[in-house]
């Protein structure tokens, strides 16, 4: 029996828990839409490439702030650059994004 993995073994192990992580994440950000939001569909008609403001899922400002409370409160993820914020909160896949670097060390909390 073989002691070491591969390269490529451990490569698709990390893109295993990378997709894991992302679908957690994903899952947590969907629950948030309808439990705090109150977004009348089914998590799995949330479409994570439609846009979270405007014409997508029509949030509003204090939307955008419940959703700055629930990066901190569920996910951990504390950010004060509100210009960053902004710019990330545009899907729910820039969301995911943000917090995936955020976890990662990417994005600082200042």
């Amino acid at each position: 029996m073989r002691a070491e993995m591969t390269e490529a073994e451990r490569g698709k192990m990390e893109r295993d828990e990378v997709i894991d992580a992302r679908q957690q994440i994903l899952s947590g950000l969907r629950e948030v839409l309808i439990d705090r939001m109150r977004l009348r569909r089914e998590p799995d008609e949330i479409d994570p490439d439609a846009p979270l403001f405007g014409a997508g899922f029509g949030l509003d400002s204090l939307d955008a702030v419940e959703l700055v409370v629930s990066l901190d409160t569920k996910f951990g993820v504390h950010l004060q650059d509100t210009g960053l914020l902004r710019q990330q909160m545009r899907t729910l896949n820039t969301v995911v994004d943000l917090v995936l670097a955020y976890r990662a060390g990417h994005v600082s909390g200042r």
